[in-house]
């Protein structure tokens, strides 16, 4: 595995050429469970800059709508990958695309309140997460958010369960996410991009970065050239296939304010 880099050695030619930054949120925007104000401000001020902000996250389809209508960014992808929306502020309309259609999604839900009852009674101190009724498409397992933090073997657990079932499964900082379908979060970051912008993801990807912080994000960390792990991913770094190029000396969202600042200077 080749170690990350440190963020200040990002090429400058590359920084200026960035059009859209990527974020996975949990612990990579937000710091201890909060948005702060200085990783909102630099929110803000990259869309000021013109560089448009597309949040990948493993959160529920009732965040993304909220998060796409107020927040300053150009879309949203979330459940890991399962689903995007993009707000459009002048005809005030969300745009909404599934990776799966009504009754494949009705079916799987079914399937995972099945999975569940096995997962909660095999894993003793995991619960389903707090955002798990605003979910359309995965199940979220949660194993320190609002629970006190399980063991690795715990987490592994969850994640060999979702897998014998069939199901794919992937651990985040906070939940372990498990859904029936044969998407994540690089695949419909394709879509979102193709979609909204009419952009081939490998013709554009080198205009783009990506901030992240641990496991469920290793398509991303591994696909992009301009990939950046925060600080607090170097304890999932033995865990990440793919890991990222850079990292920052900050956590969660100092070190995304950290990159926003690195991004903004090469304007």
């Amino acid at each position: 595995m080749v170690a990350p880099r440190p963020l200040s050695e990002m090429p400058l030619p590359a920084r200026r050429g960035v059009q859209f930054l990527l974020t996975d949120i949990d612990d990579t925007l937000t710091s201890h469970g909060r948005l702060e104000a200085a990783a909102y401000g630099a929110l803000e001020r990259l869309d000021a800059a013109g560089i448009q902000v597309v949040p990948i996250t493993g959160r529920p389809a009732g965040w993304c709508d909220m998060i796409a209508r107020f927040w300053p960014v150009a879309g949203i992808v979330g459940e890991n990958g399962a689903l995007y929306m993009r707000y459009d502020r002048t005809a005030k309309k969300m745009h909404r695309r599934f990776w799966l259609s009504d009754a494949e999604r009705s079916e799987a839900r079914r399937k995972l309140a099945d999975l569940a009852q096995v997962i909660l009674r095999e894993v003793p101190g995991c619960a389903l997460a707090s955002d798990q009724q605003y979910r359309e498409c995965d199940l979220a397992v949660d194993f320190c958010e609002d629970v006190p933090p399980l063991p690795r073997a715990s987490i592994e657990r969850i994640q060999a369960l979702f897998e014998a079932h069939g199901a794919t499964a992937k651990v985040s900082s906070i939940h372990v996410n498990g859904w029936f379908g044969d998407w994540d979060k690089l695949s419909m970051t394709r879509q979102f991009f193709r979609d909204c912008y009419g952009l081939d993801l490998d013709a554009a990807r080198d205009n783009m970065a990506f901030s992240g912080d641990s496991p469920n994000d290793a398509p991303m960390f591994g696909y992009f050239p301009l990939s950046v792990g925060v600080a607090n991913v170097q304890p999932f770094l033995d865990r990440i296939a793919a890991p990222p190029a850079y990292i920052t000396r900050g956590e969660g969202g100092t070190g995304f304010v950290e990159l926003a600042e690195l991004l903004l200077a090469a304007r």
